[in-house]
């Protein structure tokens, strides 16, 4: 798993490198600080070849901040996740850098053990949330939708499995249907709910309480 870091100070960077490359089959291939720096980044590993997996992301950074990052990102380098990793918890971050497409949101306080393991979560394409930032997106709450989306039994038997960071393998277990029918599922779930992956299906469905 290649990682790229972004964050805009350099002791931070440094603690986050030490924690990840001692885990067997993480390697740290870059550095950043700030989005712009990043997007540089991304390029120039493209170019060489070092294709990253992950995209470990702050927020609030000089120049270009996290969640334009996050959305350039996406757009130009579709086949990488973005775990935002940051201090901030409220509305105003959190719900921002999922629409943009961060595959999770974790908190700069999180055991060393729950970043590993986010880590290898976002980088496979599963949603990961911190806690506290599930509250917020469930305490989310505005005023209903005209067209509110009316999902099935089944789509949302698998938004409950996908919420809970379930992959596509182990939903399908549980539900006792194939795979190619879980992704049928989650085509059709992204389609009404105006959203492009996982993770925003998740935030989307806290804000509409979808999910309880």
């Amino acid at each position: 798993m290649r990682v790229l870091l972004v964050d805009d100070h350099p002791v931070v960077r440094d603690g986050l490198r030490g924690v990840l490359e001692s885990e067997p089959g993480i390697d740290v291939v870059g550095e950043a600080g700030d989005g712009a720096e990043a997007l540089a980044r991304l390029d120039a590993l493209a170019r060489a070849g070092d294709g990253v997996d992950l995209v470990l992301m702050d927020l609030r950074m000089p120049r270009m901040g996290g969640v334009e990052a996050i959305g350039h990102v996406r757009e130009r380098f579709p086949d990488v996740r973005v775990l935002v990793l940051t201090t901030y918890d409220g509305d105003r971050d959190v719900l921002p850098a999922i629409e943009a497409g961060a595959t999770g949101y974790l908190l700069k306080d999180a055991p060393r053990d729950v970043l590993v393991d986010g880590v290898r979560a976002a980088a496979a394409g599963r949603p990961v949330l911190a806690p506290s930032v599930a509250g917020t997106l469930m305490g989310l709450v505005g005023a209903p939708a005209q067209d509110e989306p009316v999902l099935s039994p089944r789509e949302l038997e698998v938004l409950r499995l996908v919420a809970s960071g379930a992959t596509n393998r182990s939903a399908a277990r549980q539900l006792f249907i194939s795979e190619a029918t879980v992704k049928t599922h989650l085509l059709h779930l992204y389609e009404k709910l105006g959203v492009r992956d996982r993770a925003a299906a998740v935030a989307v469905a806290y804000e509409r309480r979808l999910l309880g």
